[in-house]
């Protein structure tokens, strides 16, 4: 089966963890046909058995970089279908597409509850957020200040809707 390792918090704060590296450590701990995805904590790969994969990989990532890895583990075909359910153009030019992925559901529906209140272009997905933001903005809008909060920060990761579609295969 082949899947997408999302890291969440790598190459900022001071947690570096390169490409060459990444890509090494998970041949080490036994996957298949590795490739990384850009510089910001992506990860495809082939693994025989899904049962403790993700903590598996939290664990090696956690013991070769010091640091409390979280990861976002999804099918590769899940990444397609993700992004192709996106509401939003990812070729807009005026805005970037995101999707949000969380470690628990419950804190999507959450989020979305939050975006209500801040006008914000959001929209549920399957498992996931997705979020139109107006180029340049990215950090400074009401919806970006809520998932900077310390609440919800450490539980999720986004990612731009092109890095999704490249996952995707």
């Amino acid at each position: 089966m082949r899947y997408v390792a999302l890291l969440r918090g790598v190459n900022v704060n001071g947690i570096t963890v390169r490409s060459a590296e990444l890509k090494t450590l998970f041949e080490e701990t036994g996957f298949d046909a590795v490739k990384t995805v850009l510089a910001s904590g992506n990860v495809v790969f082939d693994a025989s058995d899904g049962e403790g994969l993700k903590s598996r990989i939290e664990a090696a990532l956690g013991e070769r970089f010091g640091y409390d890895a979280w990861i976002v583990l999804r099918r590769q075909d899940e990444m397609a279908s993700i992004a192709s359910a996106c509401p939003f153009r990812a070729d807009s030019e005026d805005a970037h597409a995101y999707v949000i992925f969380a470690s628990d559901g419950g804190m999507l529906g959450e989020l979305a509850a939050t975006s209500e209140a801040t006008a914000e272009g959001i929209v549920e997905g399957e498992g996931v957020l997705y979020w139109e933001v107006a180029r340049g903005s990215t950090l400074d809008t009401p919806f970006a200040k809520v998932l900077a909060r310390a609440k919800y920060k450490p539980h999720i990761t986004t990612r731009n809707v092109r890095t999704v579609t490249k996952l995707a295969g």
